[in-house]
């Protein structure tokens, strides 16, 4: 049981943190060239914004139970169940960023997910 909370977390902490950055980097706009004040404008942009927190604090968790599952079961194994991270990142990017993702990327993510049921089972 202790393992699978391990896992979840490092998939829905960690891919929640990266839409959570996504949603505040949407708000904030890109950057319109690389002069340092630029970046320096969009950077102390990106601080105000509380997605940005939550992401970064998401991501924080996600990094800490990736220590702890590396510390237990072999790189052969965590990382592939890592991967689901894409699984997760693909229907959070449909309902929490209302992106569009289309046959072929979807045609990718069962792909993922075969695979990580094929280390899982093995």
């Amino acid at each position: 049981m202790r393992d699978a909370i391990i896992f979840f977390l490092i998939v829905v902490a960690g891919t929640g943190g990266e839409l959570c950055v996504s949603r505040a980097m949407k708000n904030v706009g890109e950057a319109r060239g690389f002069h340092p004040a630029e970046v320096l404008r969009v950077v102390l942009r990106a601080l105000r914004e509380p997605w940005m927190w939550a992401g970064l604090g998401m991501m924080a968790l996600a990094f800490f139970a990736l220590l702890g599952a590396l510390s237990v079961y072999n790189v052969t194994f965590v990382v592939p169940i890592t991967a689901m991270s894409y699984v997760a990142g693909a229907f959070g990017s449909v309902f929490f960023l209302h992106e569009h993702v289309g046959p072929q990327r979807w045609t990718g993510v069962l792909l993922v997910a075969l695979g990580v049921t094929l280390v899982i089972l093995s």
